[in-house]
Formats: structure tokens, C-alpha cells, sequence
């Protein structure tokens, strides 16, 4: 029992109890048995209570930042209402973070303009991560000052870019290449920003959208499934799970036949 709560019961100060208790020795058992048993702070019990009450707490403020951005919809501002059409169209739909990835710099700084106005943000609270495309006869750092000075923005907001990158559908031919690739802006500590878009969004569509709230609803986990056991996922030919993705060297062995 925690010194608190026998001082509590006996009309004593804490420290009184531990005065009088501090020779005492638990046994290993009995040190697992005050945290994980049914009145320790590690109990299973106590741990959902505190989980769901943090959670209530962060959904509350969501939906404060959604009523806002519904507010603000009402309003008439029309770069309100561009900036939050362009991020349901371009933006991430995330509910704790707001990103935005576009190639088109006069888009990107739109966007930008929007976020500076309408929330007063700020450079150091933006970074910048670009996924380019080398030997077009541009460098990075040209890229990165082209990318800069197009969003007007320190060189402290870049982050690692990404190089060469090629989605996984791609053959590997550079069709349609972008000279300075596309550009993502991730603002920091975002999720009232966000949700303030996502609730204005729901007011100028006229809709609502549970998901941008709570997320995506979790499916139940299956009684009879071994801990961190997955289901396998049926084929759409019939039963069974779907077969692996095919390892590259059987893919080079087949385009040599």
C-alpha cells in the first residue's frame, strides 16, 4: 500500500509513515503485486482508465478546433476558403498533422501565404523536404535555393531531402521528370491547425467526416488469435492468403527468358 494511502487511513503525514516503515523490506512478489495489483498505478484496470481519460481530452480539443474552423467558414474570408479547398485536395488527412506536397511553386507558396495569414505561422514552425531528381542538369542546391526563395524561407527550414526516388510501380524510366521535384511543407505541433481546416472543409462541403476526428475505426481483434498474430488476408481468386510480392532476382530471371 502506497505511503499516501496509509497515511490517509491512519491521520498521519506521509512522511510520519515512512519514518515508521522504512526498515520494512518488500519481497519481489510483493513490489509486482503494488504495482500491477488492482489499486497499483501498472494495473491493467487503472492503465485503461487513464488512457481513455487522455484521449477524451485530445478528441475534446479536436472538435474545439473543428468548431472553429466551421466558424470561420461562415465568415465570407475567401483565402480561408481557398487555402482549406486546396488542402482537401492536396494535403495529407492526417488527424495530428498537417502536410502538403506539391510541385507547382506558385501552389506551394499559396498555401503557405494561407497559413502565414490565416494562423500567423511562422518560419521556424514549417520544414521543407524536397524529393528531387538529379542529372537534369540542375544541382541541389540550385533546386534548394529555387524551392527558398520561391516560399521565401530560411535555408533552416530544409530537412534531408530524398534523391532518386522511384514509387514502386514505376519501370524505372524518368517519364515526365520534374526538374525540381516536389516540394512538402510539414508544420510543427499541428493538429489544432488541422483540424480547424479539416471542421472548415465539413462546412464549406457540407458533410461531415467522422475519420478526420477520431481516425479510422480499429476492426476487432479476433479472441483466437495468438498474441501479435495476424489474419491472413484472402485472395481474390478464392480462398487462401495472397501470395508474396515476387523477389526481384525471379523478376530479372523472367524478363531474360
Amino acid at each position: 500500500m502506497p505511503f499516501k494511502r496509509i497515511a490517509t487511513r491512519l491521520g498521519v503525514s506521509p512522511a510520519s509513515v515512512h519514518l515508521w516503515t522504512r526498515d520494512i523490506r518488500l519481497t519481489p512478489e510483493q513490489e509486482e503485486r503494488n504495482r500491477t495489483g488492482p489499486t497499483g498505478p501498472h494495473s491493467p484496470e487503472r492503465i485503461a482508465k487513464r488512457t481513455a481519460a487522455i484521449r477524451k481530452v485530445h478528441r475534446e480539443r479536436r472538435l474545439a478546433a473543428q468548431r472553429n474552423g466551421r466558424e470561420r467558414a461562415c465568415a465570407g474570408d475567401h483565402l480561408h476558403q481557398a487555402g482549406c479547398m486546396l488542402y482537401w485536395a492536396e494535403g495529407t488527412k492526417d488527424r495530428n498533422a498537417l502536410c502538403f506536397a506539391n510541385s507547382d511553386p506558385h501552389m506551394v507558396r499559396f498555401f503557405l501565404r494561407f497559413l502565414r495569414t490565416c494562423f500567423g505561422l511562422r518560419p521556424d514552425g514549417v520544414s521543407v523536404r524536397l524529393n528531387v531528381y538529379t542529372g537534369n542538369g540542375l544541382s541541389l542546391r540550385e533546386i534548394e535555393r529555387h524551392w527558398l526563395s520561391a516560399l521565401d524561407l530560411p535555408r533552416s527550414c530544409l530537412r534531408k531531402p530524398i534523391l532518386n526516388h522511384f514509387p514502386t510501380s514505376s519501370s524505372g524510366k524518368r517519364r515526365n521528370k520534374l526538374p525540381y521535384g516536389v516540394c512538402t511543407l510539414r508544420v510543427k505541433r499541428s493538429t489544432e491547425i488541422v483540424q480547424h481546416i479539416f471542421g472548415a472543409i465539413q462546412e464549406y462541403g457540407g458533410f461531415e467526416e467522422p475519420r478526420w476526428l477520431d481516425g479510422t475505426p480499429r476492426k476487432p481483434r479476433d479472441p483466437e488469435a495468438s498474441p501479435g498474430e495476424s489474419p491472413a488476408a484472402p485472395s481474390a481468386r478464392g480462398g487462401g492468403s495472397r501470395p508474396g510480392p515476387t523477389p526481384p532476382s525471379a523478376r530479372r530471371r523472367g524478363r531474360l527468358r
